[in-house]
């Protein structure tokens, strides 16, 4: 038997204890959107309508509510038997790349439904190009104009969510 033959076996044994609590899970999912809810809603207090803050803030919500698993369960991947400064990094990376990923999808989606409505009719080429370039440009509006809203709550958050989880690690 191969030593690279093994390898298949322990993959699936990795990933099943890597996986957080349904608990955890779901209580930091709520808590992670309502943090990132709470961004939004104290960075845009006087910013056009209640409406479309109201919109926005759900926004980031749900981007965080859908992130904090995600995030979680990749910083586990990464970090699981290794010392607390790993523990650290993989949450502080994960959760920011989780959040803000999902939370850019959710923004290109909102975006595209807008625009859909002066594009060609689905699954054709122009239609395709169209698709690209409209999702192109709404994670580029949300990379200039939306990460700001995650601060300085949505960082000081993050700070604190990846010390909870260096110190859970251990």
């Amino acid at each position: 038997m191969t030593p690279h033959a093994a390898i298949p076996s322990r993959a699936p044994n990795y990933i099943r204890r890597a996986l957080p609590g349904w608990r955890t899970a779901l209580c930091g999912a709520l808590l992670w959107a309502m943090t990132m809810g709470a961004s939004v809603l104290v960075n845009l207090d006087a910013w056009e309508t209640p409406e479309k803050i109201r919109t926005v803030s759900l926004l980031f919500a749900g981007g965080g509510a859908l992130a904090f698993p995600v995030g979680l369960l990749a910083a586990r991947l990464v970090s699981l038997g290794k010392h607390w400064e790993v523990a650290f990094a993989a949450a502080f990376v994960c959760l920011a790349a989780a959040t803000i990923g999902l939370t850019g999808g959710l923004f290109a989606l909102q975006y595209r439904s807008y625009y859909a409505e002066w594009h060609e009719p689905a699954f054709t080429l122009t239609w395709a190009i169209q698709f690209v370039f409209t999702t192109l440009v709404a994670l580029y509006q949300f990379v200039v104009l939306g990460i700001r809203l995650f601060f300085p709550i949505g960082f000081v958050a993050l700070f604190a969510a990846s010390v909870w989880f260096a110190r859970q690690q251990r």
